[in-house]
């Protein structure tokens, strides 16, 4: 691929069709100045960017991306099926982020970066327009464009920071030809929270004139009405998410700003922020539509899930050699006080406590987020991911919908996120009892005795039927009473299993909790580097193994694997 084909799918996606499937381009030639022909008119220009959110949505959450291998990765999820990488890519077995030209999950690995640089192009070509005199008809409504698109701009260079090891910045004064050098992800971070103060400080800046906030409701499709105020509150709670999560390992996780962080979440979003999800015009969800194919995309491993156990099953399991878990074609079965899992000391009365056909219909709400699987189990691939136990917190949305299956609202952003987070900032910076009253609030609603001794070393409570329980690196094959600190990790893996991008793998490798030599991030894709006329020598990828980035895999966990 050479530069100049580069630049044409770079501008032929801001040649978009409105209103029909986000993924749909019309590629034009560069020279012919088609960036001035789309961003001339202020309607056009207005409908362009407003069109963004869903595209951002689609190179993160689009079918064929980097989440089906972070969530393997992670232990969230676990599947022998080729799709999207999860086979290629289970951990335990020198798993690498391969990255050479013909490579099995090339496409997968090239989507979020290619889409969200395309985003970031878009959205300052745009504000650069503005700067150049492009008048929409009121300082307001300049206002309201201008910091919706440094919210682009924010999101999709952090999300390209928190995936990639580097990546290019394009700002409105570089214009839209220009491809940007690379620069390490902590600068494209810097650029990203850059950008979401600004679109920040535009929207609380008074402005005159009409069609200002609140938002247009097709720019971000949702229940919420996204005032000036509601706005604000939506880009504060992506900045508190970006700022922790793009730490690679518990050295960086523990300089995080935490401060920030706390203050950040303090004043983001006070509901889960939903989106209403369209299969023909976006925004959607791919990796959540696969919510309900039991066994084959979201069968959950024991390692997290198992820390709930209080009938011994996760002591047993954990004191088995890796390679034995599972023999017999048995798969992982537990017991637990713990609510969001269906009840009981028997499959059947577990069967029976959650019938998955009660959250079938439209907008109807699980009463647990786990189902014990009620038909044939899967035994393929690696026995330590058997297990009797699917994710079904959303199967509603995926079945039925409001109405018809993947279409209408459902969760984005869940608010136990943006509050943990708080919560992790406050443990951090010493106040253990403010953030154990966080980690009370789900875990007395899920009926699980409230921690009250508020340190960093005390057991949660409960004595033998104690959750979370823990293996250590001193003592792997065996379980103990997790602290406050181990509480606030297992409220936050299961409030936010499958809820958003990633989430376990990015909250993983800062805690240092993922398995040993599991790739960190993903390299640059060899598309864009061989677009920059690098060599195929050039060309490296992730983890473990000859030609990869050095001190890009993970060291062994504090839980011993």
């Amino acid at each position: 691929m050479n530069r100049n084909l580069f630049r044409t799918v770079v501008l032929g996606a801001a040649a978009l069709v409105m209103g029909g499937c986000q993924d749909t381009l019309v590629v034009q030639n560069p020279n012919s100045g088609e960036t001035d022909r789309v961003l001339s008119t202020p309607n056009d220009a207005e409908a362009l960017l407003g069109s963004y959110y869903r595209r951002w949505s689609s190179g993160v959450y689009g079918r064929a991306n980097l989440e089906g291998m972070a969530n393997i990765y992670a232990l969230m999820n676990y599947s022998s099926l080729a799709n999207d990488g999860q086979n290629s890519h289970a951990p335990f077995s020198g798993s690498t982020n391969y990255n050479s030209p013909g490579n099995t999950v090339q496409g997968e690995q090239f989507r979020l970066f290619s889409i969200l640089s395309e985003v970031n192009r878009v959205a300052s070509s745009f504000n650069g327009r503005l700067d150049a005199g492009l008048n929409l008809g009121s300082p307001a409504r300049n206002a309201r464009a201008r910091s919706f698109a440094d919210f682009l701009n924010g999101i999709s260079l952090g999300y390209i920071a928190l995936m990639h090891d580097s990546g290019a910045v394009v700002s409105s004064s570089t214009g839209g030809l220009d491809a940007g050098t690379l620069v390490s992800y902590t600068v494209v971070m810097d650029s990203a929270l850059a950008a979401l103060q600004r679109s920040i400080d535009v929207a609380t800046a008074p402005a005159v004139g009409d069609n200002g906030f609140p938002l247009p409701p097709n720019w971000i499709s949702s229940p919420t009405t996204f005032s000036q105020v509601e706005f604000v509150r939506l880009v504060k709670t992506y900045r508190a998410r970006l700022r922790a999560n793009v730490a690679r390992t518990p050295a960086e996780r523990a300089a995080v700003n935490w401060a920030a962080v706390i203050t950040d979440a303090l004043e983001g979003i006070t509901a889960t922020h939903q989106i209403t999800t369209s299969t023909t015009t976006g925004p959607g969800n791919s990796w959540r539509s696969q919510y309900g194919t039991f066994g084959l995309w979201h069968q959950v491993p024991a390692f997290f899930i198992g820390m709930a156990d209080v009938s011994g099953s996760y002591a047993a399991w954990i004191g088995t050699p890796l390679g034995d878990r599972g023999a017999g074609n048995v798969g992982f079965f537990m017991s637990t006080p713990d609510l969001r899992f269906p009840q009981g000391a028997t499959r059947a009365a577990q069967q029976a406590d959650f019938l998955i056909s009660t959250c079938a219909g439209a907008s109807q709400v699980c009463r647990r987020y786990f189902v014990n699987r009620n038909g044939n189990d899967q035994y393929a691939g690696l026995g330590w991911g058997w297990s009797n136990y699917d994710h079904a917190r959303f199967h509603s949305w995926r079945t039925a919908g409001a109405g018809t299956q993947q279409n209408g609202p459902t969760p984005f952003f869940v608010v136990e996120e943006l509050n943990l987070l708080r919560a992790e900032g406050l443990y951090r910076t010493g106040q253990f009892a403010a953030a154990g009253a966080i980690v009370n609030a789900t875990r007395v609603l899920n009926g699980l005795p409230a921690i009250t001794a508020f340190d960093a070393t005390s057991p949660v409570p409960g004595g033998g039927n104690c959750v979370p329980k823990v293996p250590s690196a001193a003592a792997p094959t065996a379980v103990s009473c997790g602290n406050l600190w181990e509480a606030l990790k297992y409220e936050k893996r299961i409030e936010t299993a499958y809820t958003s991008y990633a989430p376990w793998y990015l909250d993983g490798r800062g805690w240092g909790d993922l398995p040993a030599t599991t790739p960190l991030y993903w390299a640059v894709p060899f598309q864009e580097l061989l677009a920059r006329s690098r060599p195929i020598s050039a060309i490296y990828g992730a983890g473990i193994g000859s030609g990869n980035a050095p001190n890009s895999s993970a060291g062994p966990s504090g839980y011993g694997w």
